[in-house]
């Protein structure tokens, strides 16, 4: 039975395609809002991953450290985690297959999803937005140099959100998930991973708080592209 549960987001994620990286949420506030989720930092200036209600900031080298509260977010989700649901993750599981395992395990599709993979890994690819310079461009535009790099055996969190398909534009469709590693020193946004051994914990949502900013960027931005598709393939899923 799923029971009453919020998930916050910060802006939409077509204003994030459309180049609108400077947020007026602070880290701070952020953090009061939920004790796990993920997002980017204001310039695009690298991936957020909370866990345990500390919010990491994963650089363009891979490096992560603890971000500074009065930091700001021009997109996030975030949600206090609660695991109704916990079970093992099949050995070899690819992040192609999350989604279609999740919707086998979770008692509806038409609901959102907080997802905790914690364990070993026999690989991790991730990519890492780096600062960018104004005029901002588009954020097809933002990650096309990104690096990508390449984790081994290694042991960590792979966090993120699985959201229903009639919430696209306002979040990604499917998985969206972010990796650091169990020594919290390195991460990214997950293109790729093979489970070694793992668990999935699932924190169902029933509720969306949605926050939009009070900019003169956001009040002009084009939050309808007719490319949405695309865009969200490029940024997201980069193959």
């Amino acid at each position: 039975m799923i029971v009453r549960h919020t998930i916050f987001q910060n802006s939409l994620m077509t204003a994030l395609l459309d180049g609108i990286y400077d947020g007026e949420m602070t880290i701070g506030e952020l953090l009061g809002k939920g004790n796990f989720g993920i997002g980017t930092f204001d310039a695009l200036d690298g991936e957020m991953i909370i866990l345990d209600g500390v919010c990491y900031q994963l650089r363009g080298d891979g490096t992560a450290t603890i971000a500074d509260l009065d930091q700001g977010t021009p997109f996030a989700v975030a949600t206090n985690f609660v695991p109704r649901i916990k079970v093992e993750a099949p050995q070899g599981m690819l992040r192609s297959e999350l989604s279609a395992f999740v919707d086998e395990i979770q008692p509806s599709a038409n609901y959102m999803y907080a997802v905790r993979i914690s364990g070993r890994f026999r690989s991790v690819t991730t990519r890492t937005v780096v600062k960018q310079s104004k005029p901002y461009p588009p954020m097809a535009e933002a990650v096309g140099g990104d690096k990508e790099l390449h984790f081994t055996d290694v042991e960590g969190i792979i966090g993120g959100f699985r959201t229903p398909v009639f919430e696209k534009g306002i979040s990604v469709p499917g998985c969206h998930v972010h990796f650091i590693d169990a020594d919290r020193t390195s991460g990214g946004h997950v293109l790729d991973y093979v489970v070694d051994d793992a668990t999935i914990e699932l924190c169902p949502g029933t509720d969306l708080e949605l926050r939009l900013p009070l900019t003169q960027e956001f009040g002009q931005a084009n939050l309808a592209p007719e490319d949405l598709d695309h865009q969200l393939h490029t940024t997201e899923v980069k193959n």
